[in-house]
């Protein structure tokens, strides 16, 4: 069934409706415009001028769940032998095959601090995807960014700060489209937490509105996703639940406005996977593609499909609106050069089996669907590195570590181990059996293989000649008690595991239920030191967990997070231990001494429906939130340690004149079309004698087209006259004016140690209004230092980095307050500082 606009918000006024979300329409039109994207654009334009009617909306529409190869394939072009697009799985590796890498989580080459690692990585999973056939990467994550510790699937983002979360993606992006496949940055947008992002059966009947207003939504939600855009990502996924009680996929404010005005967006919005609610109303607010293309699992039903088909014919949907869709679709193909560098898919989602069924949920077309194809390349090289930069020393007492070829060490935890049925054993990682390296849901990828913990430290232990033993029972005290008493040390391994709520893992439905230790960690950790006066933690944490008792017992002598490291978890840490690497990691995220620290929580239970989850803390979350009430932190945000020291010194501001800040102004063009539509209906029928498949989705249409129905659709959403452009947007990422640097800041950092080591630099800004929180971040580097070495963190400011959002003129201001910048080693280590004139 298809709702008008008009219909669905009355549905969602029906509940307790706080907040509202302006319309904006028309849904602006592609122009190519930036020399980036001009030449694919005039591509795309070439090739959609040449389709039917039926084969623009088959490139609009997914085939439906397990129609063909992909998690999401688009119906293709038979006549130009164009196969559609495969979209897949995941934002650390491609999902659902084999012979691929299983990469570190986004959250863990955040922690590394790196732009080099950052992009590295994006671009080696980049050709993996791309040696696989696949056309689009459903990743990287900048929605969740971490309002809360608890969400289940932060760790598949970056960072709960938005400037490393953009650059994180923006980095990510280039190198998955220089490997010749399209990004999409998800979830946009609101996406917080897990409990209630879609209707619950017998509970609740819409997905919970996230209630953010102009400000926070632009200083903090929006920002990663400017970045994004302004890195050239072609295609973004909307989120499943409500922004200000309107659905994102349908959301003319959040697709329109502020992703397709403001930030000039030229790619195409997919919906994330039944996440569209809408036909008609979904492509006016710009919704240019739906996934999976039914209307929800394996229903056969579409919104699109034959829905849209009928829509345009009978005038309803303007030729226009439908060229757009599939322009930004083919532009985005075009632009990372898909025409080039395609290749047949050669691997299936839904088995391993070399062969199975072409059309998996129909049960048709038995075939080979598997070549099982080798593209991991030298990735695993990467993925140790990664490993090992992204793990944070968060504390190193009596010399502890590095090691040094120690007489004897004992291994304890089940985290250390192996999970005895096989690192893919439990499907889409939906258990905590064994170490933990990557949280379950649709961001995983299966392992080739998966080095345990026990595994490298028994090699190293072999090669020093320590004597070693090992207890994988967290139960088992009296073992636990025979291995770790009087040996020199005594290595300790615990996680905490969350992912997507479609997977319950020990009663956690996605978000975690609190922020301790499972698998009895927390006792394990303190039993262990109680018997061993040299005890070392090592966390594989999907976020935060409360570690001030830890922290603060005199026998835990060093903890080191880990993070989610990928298939290299056990070479990577043993690397650190022993000193082959030196760590660099600084924490992307605050570790409060309770989860009330953090002012906000996951709201588990829904008392309204929808729930609304107000974000009544705007900006200030995480690092933010702990300094406007002077919390004081386990460890702070941007906090690690080293096998050496740095320090310091030689702040010096320069003034650059880049001129006024000029708000755009003008006029688009017409919105134009390309083609002739065929609106006769009978042509746009089944041929005679076709073969349906079930449960596929198609555009041809089986029933009269709708007449003489009116709709109260809004206002502007069909006109395609030339449209104002905004003073904030103009170019990708918003006005380019946004991008002038305005001051250069640099500053002295020496290794004053006696280890080779790589520091992270850190530069944060307090912007002066009562309203502003303490300090933001806003530039960082990794600085590589030998022994007694200077080196130079220089950083030019943006407008943008010294600007508010300016809700009554929809633009960016600096304000008169007095500007600080910052520079030191965390976010409350910054022992440089120096007004902006």
């Amino acid at each position: 069934m298809w709702f008008s606009v008009a219909t669905v918000a009355a549905l969602a006024a029906s509940a307790n409706a706080q907040a509202t979300s302006p319309p904006s329409y028309p849904a602006p039109w592609a122009r190519g415009g930036t020399n980036e994207w001009q030449d694919a654009y005039t591509k795309a334009v070439a090739f959609v001028s040449g389709l039917t009617l039926l084969e623009k909306i088959n490139l609009t529409t997914g085939v439906g769940w397990e129609g063909q190869q992909c998690v999401g394939n688009t119906g293709s072009v038979p006549r130009l032998n164009f196969r559609g697009l495969c979209l897949q799985d995941s934002p650390l590796g491609v999902r659902d095959t084999d012979e691929n890498s299983a990469f570190p989580s986004g959250m863990n080459v955040a922690a590394t601090w790196s732009t080099r690692l950052f992009k590295s990585r994006g671009n080696a999973m980049g050709s993996e995807h791309a040696g696989k056939g696949v056309d689009v990467q459903l990743g990287p994550v900048a929605g969740p960014i971490g309002r809360v510790p608890e969400g289940g699937r932060n760790w598949e983002g970056f960072s709960s700060d938005p400037v490393l979360t953009g650059v994180a993606m923006a980095e990510t992006i280039k190198g998955i489209q220089d490997a010749g496949v399209i990004a999409s940055a998800k979830h946009f947008i609101g996406n917080e937490q897990e409990h209630f992002r879609q209707a619950v059966g017998g509970l609740t009947k819409f997905a919970y509105s996230a209630n953010i207003d102009d400000v926070t939504m632009h200083e903090l939600y929006l920002w990663p996703f400017a970045d994004a855009v302004r890195a050239g990502v072609g295609s973004v996924m909307c989120s499943y639940n409500q922004v200000n009680n309107s659905y994102a996929s349908q959301n003319s404010h959040l697709l329109n406005y502020l992703l397709k005005n403001e930030l000039d967006f030229q790619g195409f919005i997919v919906s994330d996977w039944w996440a569209q609610v809408t036909g008609v109303a979904s492509a006016f607010a710009g919704l240019d593609m739906t996934m999976a293309g039914d209307q929800n699992l394996a229903s056969g039903d579409t919104f699109w499909g034959s829905n849209l088909t009928l829509a345009v014919l009978n005038g309803t949907v303007p030729q226009w609106r439908l060229d757009d869709m599939v322009v930004r679709i083919m532009s985005s193909w075009y632009k990372v050069g898909r025409d080039k560098t395609a290749i047949p898919i050669n691997f299936n989602s839904w088995t391993l089996n070399t062969t199975g069924f072409a059309h998996a949920q129909a049960q048709e077309d038995f075939t080979q669907v598997n070549w099982h194809v080798n593209v991991q390349d030298d990735h695993a090289a990467l993925i140790r590195e990664i490993g090992g930069a992204s793990t944070v020393l968060l504390k190193n007492t009596k010399n502890a570590l590095p090691l040094n070829k120690p007489k004897s060490i004992a291994v304890i935890g089940e985290d250390a181990h192996d999970n005895p049925g096989g690192p893919n054993a439990c499907g889409d990682r939906g258990c905590d059996t064994g170490t933990l390296a990557m949280g379950w849901g649709s961001g995983t990828a299966n392992f080739p293989y998966l080095i345990a913990p026990v595994t490298a430290l028994a090699a190293q232990a072999a090669h020093d000649k320590t004597k070693f033993a090992n207890v994988s029972d967290n139960y088992d005290l009296k073992a636990i008690a025979a291995a770790v008493t009087g040996a020199d040390y005594a290595l300790v391994f615990a996680n905490a595991d969350s992912g997507e709520d479609y997977i319950t893992v020990d009663t956690n439905q996605g978000d975690r239920n609190n922020l301790t230790l499972w698998g009895n960690g927390d006792a394990l950790v303190e039993y262990v030191a109680s018997l061993n006066p040299n005890t070392i933690l090592v966390l594989h944490t999907v976020g935060a967990v409360i570690l001030e008792a830890h922290k603060n017992n005199p026998n835990i002598t060093a903890i080191l997070w880990a993070g989610l490291p990928g298939q290299e978890s056990g070479n990577a840490i043993t690397d650190v231990l022993y000193g082959k690497v030196n760590p660099q990691a600084k924490t992307v995220f605050t570790w409060g001494k309770s989860r009330e620290d953090y002012g906000v929580d996951v709201v588990y239970t829904a008392a309204e429906d929808p729930l609304q989850l107000n974000f009544n803390e705007g900006v200030f979350i995480d690092y933010r939130h702990f300094d406007k009430y002077n919390i004081e932190p386990t460890y702070e945000f941007g906090y690690g340690l080293s096998y050496t020291t740095y320090k310091y010194s030689n702040l010096k501001i320069e003034k650059l004149n880049p001129g006024p800040y000029q708000p755009t102004h003008g006029t688009t063009g017409p919105a134009p079309t390309f083609g002739h539509i065929d609106l006769d209906p009978a042509h746009a029928e089944f041929p005679p004698g076709f073969n349906a498949i079930p449960f596929y989705v198609y555009p041809y249409i089986s029933t009269p087209v709708p007449t003489g129905e009116p709709q109260n659709w809004p206002k502007g959403a069909t006109d395609g006259s030339p449209q104002p452009l905004i003073g904030s947007g103009g170019s990708p990422g918003g006005n380019r004016q946004l991008y002038d640097e305005m001051y250069t800041v640099s500053a002295t950092v020496t290794n004053t140690g006696h280890v080779k080591g790589t520091e992270i630099a850190q530069l944060y800004i307090n912007l002066g209004g009562p309203n502003d929180p303490k300090v933001v971040l806003r530039a960082f580097d990794d600085l590589i230092l030998d022994p007694g070495e200077s080196e130079t963190f220089t950083y030019q400011l943006t407008r943008r980095d010294l600007s508010n959002w300016d809700p009554v003129s929809q633009n960016w201001v600096i304000s008169n307050f007095p500007k600080t910048v910052y520079v030191g080693a965390s976010s409350r280590n910054l022992p440089l500082s120096a007004r902006l004139h």
